[in-house]
């Protein structure tokens, strides 16, 4: 991969992150993908306190389904409770295809509990914060959205896809897909909108002539 290429990612990266700083919250919802640290993540968050209990949320995704044969969910809660985090308080969500059908699902089961929820923290990928905020703010009504993810720099996190199915590329193109639908997706109701810098969709014409645009919207 090419010294431009990185760059305009990184132009990406950098506004797909929403740096909020975690305070204490109802509720930690992790989002299930490929990427197992975004479990961790979830975990590392419960053991220190941030929430009394979790909601892992996720089926088998495009990706996952090649790869696991378990919903992402239960994968999940497995390296969850592997760092300590007790079954009880571990709730599963395991239909959800795409991350609207995260959080409607996962509403479903917070409201069939009867538990009072006024502040949540979410966690995905680094590069799905700001989609994930954007969808929550739209379709869950509580006073207080935050979103987190694997604490990691960019190159560090890409240099895990360097082997296996997920290549760097991949994950570029993922990202590229993902801004476009913060717009789209916007549009359609899906989501709040977010202002969406010149710099940044300069990077992405950029990154879409260069051939990075296997995940966009047709």
């Amino acid at each position: 991969m090419n010294t431009e290429i990185e760059v305009l990612a990184k132009v990406l990266w950098d506004y797909h992150h929403m740096n909020h700083a975690l305070t204490s919250a109802d509720l930690i919802i992790v989002l299930g993908s490929h990427d197992t640290r975004v479990a961790q993540r979830g975990a590392e968050l419960y053991l220190k306190g941030f929430a009394p209990f979790i909601v892992i949320s996720g089926g088998l995704g495009k990706i996952t389904k090649h790869l696991w044969n378990m919903t992402e969910a239960e994968k999940f809660a497995e390296i969850a409770c592997s760092m300590g985090v007790p079954e009880e308080k571990i709730i599963l969500e395991t239909r959800s295809t795409n991350t609207g059908e995260n959080i409607l699902f996962t509403r479903e089961l917070i409201l069939d509990r009867n538990l009072n929820i006024n502040s949540i923290i979410t966690v995905n990928k680094p590069y799905m914060e700001r989609r994930t905020y954007a969808a929550f703010k739209k379709f869950w009504n509580v006073n207080d959205v935050m979103v987190t993810s694997p604490q990691f720099e960019f190159k560090e996190y890409l240099e895990a896809y360097t082997d296996g199915k997920i290549t760097k590329e991949e994950i570029i193109s993922i990202m590229v897909g993902d801004l476009q639908r913060i717009k789209v997706y916007a549009e359609k109701g899906f989501q709040i909108q977010q202002d969406i810098p010149e710099n940044v969709w300069e990077a992405f014409d950029k990154l879409v002539e260069l051939g990075f645009k296997k995940h966009l919207i047709k």
